[in-house]
């Protein structure tokens, strides 16, 4: 099978899985340029309200395939950081389902999803001081800011994997599933995630990656819809809101988009 980035839209959940199964999924230079097209098309999307990525079998990622990268003049760090800024930027919520290795690259992307659900077994990496490779400085800070200062600094200078426990103790994940138990998990949580409102994540996730200045920009479009007058009266109704306002539709999926004029983070 040729390494590919495959996709799937189902139940409003956008899946993406790394497949590259002769190299435990590892990303080549032509899969981390897909990633962000890839992304623009589904941040666009209205029929797409959240994403999930995650690796084919029992492999989330093993980081970026090294000899098909050694022929890129652009490097395997700067592919790796254009992929990593569009799953920052991504405006609906983001989700990492690792099973296995998720090493090196692969760390870098579960990194930039909003939320990480692994499933017992799994093995954590940050491994460029095993090949002398230098991690961008927005990497580096995005690793910090998720497991703290000290952790990010013991995973750069070691290079040592560490195992699903001590990732979930750090904060690098966020639930650990027992074997067998993580693609039902994922479909629950995303079952919750489309059903929430899409004006609070979008606004959420700017402010939580440091968006602070950006209160009068969501306060303005929170008065501009429905949404917080429906949530009210679902919730006096006793039934599930029917939230219309969809960032698909709005400015910030233009935005975040990769060529775009800015991103939802950055503009």
């Amino acid at each position: 099978m040729e390494p590919q980035l495959s996709h799937q839209v189902a139940d409003s959940v956008a899946t993406v899985v790394i497949r590259h199964p002769a190299r435990r999924n590892a990303m080549t230079a032509a899969m981390w340029r897909a990633l962000p097209p890839l992304l623009e098309r589904f941040a666009r999307d209205p029929d797409v309200r959240a994403l999930v990525l995650t690796g084919e079998g029992d492999t989330f990622c093993a980081g970026a395939d090294i000899t098909s990268l050694q022929r890129e003049p652009e490097g395997p760090q700067n592919l790796a950081l254009a992929a990593e800024e569009a799953l920052v930027a991504f405006p609906k919520p983001t989700l990492a389902a690792i099973r296995g290795h998720c090493v090196g690259g692969g760390a870098q992307l579960a990194v930039a999803c909003d939320l990480r659900l692994a499933e017992e077994g799994a093995r954590f990496g940050v491994t460029p001081a095993r090949l002398g490779l230098v991690y961008h400085a927005s990497s580096t800070r995005r690793l910090a800011s998720l497991v703290g200062p000290s952790t990010a600094k013991y995973l750069l200078f070691t290079a040592e994997l560490i195992d699903s426990e001590r990732a979930l103790r750090t904060g690098l994940v966020d639930e650990v599933l027992p074997p067998g138990g993580l693609e039902a998990r994922v479909a629950e949580l995303t079952g919750v995630l489309v059903s929430r409102s899409q004006l609070t994540q979008a606004a959420a996730k700017e402010f939580a990656n440091g968006r602070v200045d950006r209160d009068g920009h969501w306060a303005e479009r929170a008065r501009g819809n429905g949404d917080a007058a429906e949530g009210v009266a679902a919730f006096l109704e006793r039934r599930q809101p029917r939230f219309t306002w969809s960032v698909s539709t709005s400015a910030e999926a233009a935005r975040a988009a990769p060529g775009g004029s800015g991103s939802a983070t950055s503009g």
